[in-house]
């Protein structure tokens, strides 16, 4: 039996298909190729994510890091602040106790100048000298103390030399005599006590 005549149209279509087919097969092989490309060793693969676990252990370094100095900022801003009210509190008063410093000096002149045997005066200087101590009181209650350094070694930070005497009798650099009290606000110098301060005699 005779193989039967295709037709030029039947030609052309088998021969689209055949290249339809080829094309297909191409397309398909390429496809392998790149997945073939595209697949990673698991060593690779491994070393890939170590890669990805460090870089991201060093993120979490780098931002515990930053938290750590804030914390510390913070800490140091609020230690600063809390020196800062500290201060506030304890010389707020300073200035107000400048101003009494005169008043309880003349209070000790009137005292000190006064005629003690006169015995018309004594009541009087008995209320004067309850008040000096009032106010002393009074003041010491707020961190006010008194620098009275009689017979003491001379300090340059609480005491102020007015005067220089020759003495066999005590040490040099020692006060003898007080002309003037000084006063201190929690430590710190209002006013320098005025000294009398003893040298060497020649």
């Amino acid at each position: 039996m005779s193989e039967q005549t295709k037709s030029p149209e039947q030609e052309v279509e088998l021969n689209e298909e055949l290249d339809q087919m080829q094309a297909d097969v191409e397309a398909a092989v390429e496809a392998a190729d790149a997945h073939e490309a595209e697949e990673v060793s698991p060593e690779a693969e491994i070393a890939m994510l170590y890669a990805e676990l460090e870089a991201a252990k060093q993120t979490i370094n780098d931002q515990k890091d930053g938290v750590v100095r804030a914390a510390a900022d913070v800490e140091n801003i609020r230690r600063r602040a809390a020196q800062d009210v500290e201060k506030a509190h304890k010389f707020a008063l300073e200035k107000f106790a400048n101003e009494l410093l005169p008043v309880i000096d003349n209070l000790e002149r009137a005292i000190e100048f006064s005629d003690k045997e006169n015995e018309t005066l004594k009541p009087l200087l008995e209320g004067i000298d309850m008040t000096v101590k009032s106010f002393n009181d009074a003041v010491a209650k707020f961190g006010v103390e008194i620098v009275n350094p009689q017979g003491e070694q001379f300090n340059p930070e609480f005491h102020q030399a007015m005067s220089i005497q020759p003495s066999n009798d005590v040490s040099p650099n020692t006060v003898l005599a007080v002309m003037q009290k000084g006063y201190t606000l929690n430590g710190r110098l209002l006013r320098p006590a005025m000294v009398m301060v003893s040298k060497a005699a020649e």
